[in-house]
């Protein structure tokens, strides 16, 4: 008798651990409220606090040198979140809010086509980044090209220049690149904003307008410095909460190319000089 109940023993044990158990679709796989981290308010204030080297944003790789420029000495490190949720926080950090500053790409519709200079100068003013080419130092790619993304602007929303201003530091490969060659090349796509996907554009097609923008970096002169403050910052506010110990400061890219293509048949070389007459509104 005891031979016949050792296999419903067995099969009882068995139910009694799948109890513990829940199998769930990895499409509705429901997640805890416990397990989200709920949407903070990264104001201003809050914004410094998240603003840590423990968070990995500008892991310094090489001594911190006045490589293109100088700034303010740090005023010692930034307190560690008191928190968990404070550090889950420090990686949404660039999700930081821009509640009073207009979105990128809310100017209205891109000029037509065919007013090419009009159409660079829209890209240029209502892109909030672009990608930089240098020619790298890095020792495994020295000499090779090296991209990298970056916040940009060309000033603030009511005020385009055309002239592109940058926020960096000389901790960035980028930057030390730029020490041994100040040539840049800065490329924007239309795809950034809502054009090209409203019209099912994919981004490498023609009509999705790409700007290239090549030119010389050069720290922005002390005169200059007011007004490139209020196009970063105004733009990217957080940036003003920036670890001051990193010693960012100012650069611009002076133009040499204006290289556009917004629509099917070949690309546009666009005059610098009709470039800066024209105006994005």
């Amino acid at each position: 008798m005891r031979a016949c109940y050792f296999p419903l023993a067995v099969f009882a044990n068995v139910l009694c651990l799948c109890q513990s158990y829940t199998l769930r679709s990895s499409v509705s796989w429901v997640v805890s409220s416990s397990d989200v981290v709920e949407d903070a308010d990264l104001s201003e204030e809050v914004a410094p606090a998240l603003l840590v080297d423990g968070a990995g944003l500008w892991k310094q790789s090489y001594p911190s040198t006045n490589v293109l420029g100088d700034a303010a000495d740090s005023p010692g490190e930034l307190e560690k979140p008191e928190n968990e949720n404070a550090a889950q926080l420090s990686s949404r950090l660039f999700s930081y809010r821009l509640e009073k500053v207009k979105k990128s790409g809310s100017g209205g519709s891109p000029p037509p086509h065919q007013e090419t200079a009009r159409t660079a100068r829209y890209i240029a003013h209502y892109s909030d980044w672009g990608h930089v080419s240098t020619i790298s130092t890095q020792d495994k790619i020295k000499g090779l090209p090296f991209g990298n993304i970056f916040s940009v602007s060309d000033g603030p929303l009511d005020n385009s220049t055309g002239v592109i201003y940058f926020y960096v530091t000389a901790m960035d490969y980028t930057v030390i690149d730029l020490e041994s060659s100040p040539y840049a090349s800065l490329t924007f796509s239309e795809a950034e904003g809502e054009f090209c996907r409203q019209m099912v554009y994919d981004p490498e097609d023609p009509r999705c307008a790409r700007l290239t923008l090549t030119g010389k970096m050069v720290e922005v002169v002390p005169e200059e410095l007011g007004f490139a403050k209020e196009a970063m910052f105004s733009r990217h506010p957080v940036m003003a909460k920036w670890p001051v110990g990193h010693k960012w400061f100012f650069m611009k890219l002076e133009l040499i190319q204006v290289w556009l293509q917004d629509w099917i048949g070949g690309i546009s070389l666009i005059p610098l000089e009709e470039y800066f007459k024209a105006t994005p509104f």
